[in-house]
């Protein structure tokens, strides 16, 4: 499992003036998409969404809505891009494209299943665990891609302004993420977090469903918040 955020800074031709701010990130982000092609050629994407619903390959987008058309594929393959693709999509398919140009000779496809986020965190999980009988049932490797941001309000520039809770909530999340403890983010208030701007809680959540009680090997990459927003990044080993 691969824990990333969804800023569309990620893809260098859409940082512009910005780029030394988003290296980091950047590179942690795709260190992780690499490490989960690694071990799976078959992903599924969690990111956040106002409906709930699962985009599935061969769908393609394109960054186009945030000012440069940079095209991405959920595989190999010319499918017609979808211009209204959602940011969580877009994100996991330019880290699949990234982690397809390594050294990774087999074809790595994406299935997105974006939750809603006015759920309440038993449906999260519910959805967690389902997805993981799903998982399982295939009888192959799987992997799964987190796509999902923390605070937007941890800075007076920050996109929500600044709200001085933020930073005691970002600390709560990123310590949770970084100890894989699926009790603390299905604990995390969703209520406070909204206020926030914490816009991945409902993703995480459903990832702690996925992990259930296994324990987890995690590898921390990340964590900060560049342009006032929270973000991590890691890896989550769970049991064969």
């Amino acid at each position: 499992m691969a824990l990333v955020p969804s800023p569309p800074l990620l893809v260098p031709e859409l940082t512009g003036s910005g780029a030394a701010d988003s290296i980091d990130v950047r590179a942690a982000a795709c260190d992780a998409a690499s490490y989960l092609a690694s071990v799976a050629d078959t992903w599924v994407a969690i990111g956040v969404a106002d409906v709930a619903r699962r985009i599935t390959h061969p769908a393609a987008g394109s960054f186009t809505g945030y000012g440069v058309d940079v095209r991405v594929d959920l595989s190999d393959g010319d499918s017609a891009s979808d211009p209204d693709m959602p940011l969580p999509a877009l994100i996991a398919g330019w880290l699949r494209g990234q982690a397809s140009a390594g050294e990774v000779s087999r074809e790595i496809t994406v299935d997105v299943e974006l939750v809603a986020d006015r759920g309440v965190v038993d449906d999260h999980r519910r959805l967690g665990a389902n997805l993981r009988a799903e998982f399982d049932g295939r009888g192959t490797d799987w992997g799964l891609l987190v796509v999902a941001d923390g605070a937007t309000t941890l800075t007076p520039k920050a996109p929500g302004s600044f709200d001085d809770r933020a930073e005691s909530v970002q600390r709560d999340i990123d310590d949770a993420l970084a100890a894989a403890d699926a009790g603390a983010l299905t604990r995390l208030d969703p209520v406070l977090c909204g206020e926030v701007g914490v816009g991945g809680l409902a993703a995480w959540q459903t990832a702690a469903g996925v992990v259930g009680d296994d324990d987890v090997d995690v590898r921390r990459l990340y964590r900060g918040a560049p342009y006032g927003v929270g973000y991590f990044v890691g890896t989550w080993t769970l049991p064969r």
